[in-house]
């Protein structure tokens, strides 16, 4: 027969109330994004923005991340500025059509951010710094990139999908 003091039983009962006796803490997923670039001097593209004509793969500026898939939940972004000259950020932006062109802004040379409906940033990163972005994010395709004037539009963009 199992004896089980009193004692113990409001030991048990106190942690359950506070959730400590068995607790259903969601893993956060980590994504280590790398910002780079071929440096100051590489040619910009002007039409490597998502669905413009260019070829993404010529691309001379890149957001790289080491997951392009995560489980719905919290995504922690730990971003690095692999450059040598050039300052980068990074955004987070949902987008419902992985082939439609964020709002671009063209007089600026950047994604109109609050049209795209953007969700958090890691702002400009020089060279050799980092920092980091967590977020909640739902089942979906997200979009990270760079919105310093040009740098979008240079191809230095990805997609990563939520599950």
């Amino acid at each position: 027969m199992l004896k089980i003091s009193v004692k113990s039983l409001l030991l048990v009962s106190a942690l359950s109330v506070a959730g400590l006796a068995a607790p259903a803490l969601a893993a956060t997923s980590t994504v280590n994004v790398s910002l780079a670039d071929a440096g100051a001097a590489a040619p910009l593209g002007t039409d490597l923005g998502i669905s413009m004509k260019g070829d993404h793969a010529t691309a001379v500026m890149h957001v790289i991340p080491d997951k392009t898939e995560v489980p719905a939940g919290e995504v922690t972004f730990k971003v690095t500025n692999n450059s040598s000259d050039i300052v980068h950020e990074m955004l987070v932006v949902k987008v419902a059509d992985a082939n439609q062109p964020l709002p671009y802004v063209d007089g600026e040379s950047r994604v109109d951010e609050d049209a795209a409906g953007h969700l958090g940033e890691v702002s400009e990163l020089d060279p050799g710094d980092s920092g980091s972005l967590t977020l909640s994010l739902d089942s979906g395709t997200y979009m990270l990139f760079c919105n310093i004037p040009g740098h979008y539009q240079a191809g230095m963009w990805t997609l990563v999908t939520v599950n």
